[in-house]
């Protein structure tokens, strides 16, 4: 856990002070509780995890991230309040958690809920409001008010501030329903990254957008906040990673998007100016910046290390309507070689993310993907299985074919654990086929290998240049 302490808020950029719609009238002590922690159910899996630091590095990664969602709260917050951030991985020192605070702000992935609901315990026995959201809160607000917690459905940033008036008079109602109401992302804070204890990132999140115009069936991510894809201000993403380079010299940025580059004309001109900034970054994307040739260059000279892109499956089996809008991702199937060979031509890593066990999947599948990473050779590989998140089309579909193996095991909402009866196998066949594509995934040799051919080509680019 985090050694902490309060802190009065910074002063707040014009933007905020414009959404600053009443002035406190007392000064709160708030806590903002991020759920950190990130781990798998199956025994294999974990102690897998202890074998191949391949396998878990990305999740690691995700792990400690800190709360981008509570950091700008936390920037939001008025000037005369008083902020502490900390992070729980699990609650090994939960009697360690503050106790003279007036609100307890938190924020969880699914995964890790039924923790949070034991912190909300915590607090609600010493007489102490907790306010919690975030994408599981929003799918399941009704969830968390039975638990005790006033909960925030959708993007908490509208109504953040109606939260604080209320408790400062002492009316805090047991639900904040932001769905529908769209932030503006130009309106959006600074957030609140002198809080955090920067020796404990290895990198920091910067958001340019929310929202992806694929909607994967799936995906729980921002466009279960939001219903359109939308983008933050240049000049205010450049003042975010000015502020990040303030008190980190040289910085690793992930930029918390869905979908980055959705925008070309957005990110050509933005590109040159992080260039100037000389920071190292990382990013999600779509394989459709392969074919932009004068993109991959200004990512390249503006510090892009890696791209992670959601392939999802090798072959066609399993691609079929697994987006909601359109079959966007089967069409692209037999560019993905070429996706991978040409963005990592120009020096920018890729991490090839694949599920295991999607609808029209078989048994197969398993050396399929092997098969693929083999002759394909992207730097790194992701492999999950398919996740019930509650608020997605899939979790939906699965509900309405009993195809749920529990309910509400959200501690089984991890990536890798089984939850769900796959369509042309067992789920035990699917669990086990995930445990064996891990261990030929990130075996020493095939590990190596990888990163042989990328190294390879950064050399033959050398000699080029």
């Amino acid at each position: 856990m985090n050694n902490f302490h309060f802190m009065s808020s910074s002063p707040p950029s014009t933007t905020s002070q414009r959404m600053t719609a009443v002035m406190p009238k007392r000064t709160l002590k708030i806590a903002f509780i991020a759920m950190s922690g990130l781990r798998a159910c199956d025994p294999e899996l974990t102690a897998l995890g202890l074998t191949l630091p391949g396998f878990v590095e990305r999740n690691r990664s995700i792990a400690s991230l800190p709360s981008l969602g509570l950091l700008t709260l936390a920037g939001m917050t008025p000037t005369c309040h008083q902020r502490r951030y900390l992070e729980m991985p699990d609650l090994s020192n939960i009697d360690a958690l503050p106790r003279d605070i007036d609100l307890v702000a938190i924020s969880s992935f699914s995964a890790q809920i039924k923790e949070a609901y034991q912190v909300v315990a915590y607090y609600r026995a010493l007489g102490i409001p907790v306010v919690i959201g975030g994408l599981h809160v929003t799918a399941l607000p009704q969830e968390a008010i039975a638990h005790g917690a006033t909960a925030v459905a959708g993007e908490g940033e509208t109504v953040w501030l109606e939260i604080l008036h209320d408790v400062e008079r002492g009316q805090l109602r047991s639900l904040y329903d932001a769905r529908g109401a769209e932030f503006n992302l130009a309106a959006a804070p600074m957030p609140a990254y002198e809080l955090l204890d920067i020796e404990r990132y290895n990198r920091i999140t910067v958001q340019t957008s929310r929202g992806c115009p694929w909607r994967c069936n799936f995906c729980a991510s921002s466009i279960l906040l939001t219903r359109k894809y939308k983008q933050k201000p240049a000049a205010q993403v450049l003042a975010e990673i000015d502020r990040i380079r303030s008190f980190w010299s040289r910085p690793f940025i992930e930029f918390a998007d869905d979908n980055s580059f959705c925008h070309r004309t957005y990110w050509k001109a933005l590109l040159p100016e992080i260039a100037k900034r000389q920071i190292k970054w990382f990013t999600e994307s779509d394989l459709s910046i392969y074919e932009d040739e004068e993109l991959l260059i200004l990512m390249r000279e503006a510090g892009c290390a890696e791209v992670l892109i959601g392939f999802e499956s090798p072959t066609d089996q399993g691609l079929d309507r697994l987006e909601t809008k359109r079959n966007w991702k089967l069409t692209r199937a037999p560019q993905y070689r070429e996706a991978i060979r040409r963005i990592q031509e120009h020096g920018i890593r890729v991490n090839a993310c694949f599920v295991l066990g999607l609808d029209g999947q078989t048994t197969r599948v398993f050396d399929q993907v092997l098969d693929f990473v083999e002759d394909a050779l992207p730097f790194d590989v992701q492999v999950t299985v398919p996740t019930p998140f509650p608020g997605t089309p899939f979790f939906a579909q699965l509900q309405r074919e009993g195809r749920l193996l529990a309910d509400r095991a959200w501690e089984r909402c991890t990536l890798f654990d089984v939850n769900f009866q796959p369509t042309h196998m067992s789920a035990q066949d699917l669990a086990a086929g995930m445990r064996q594509t891990v261990v030929a995934l990130y075996s020493e040799e095939a590990t190596a290998r990888r990163r042989q051919h990328f190294k390879a080509l950064q050399n033959r680019l050398s000699i080029a240049a």
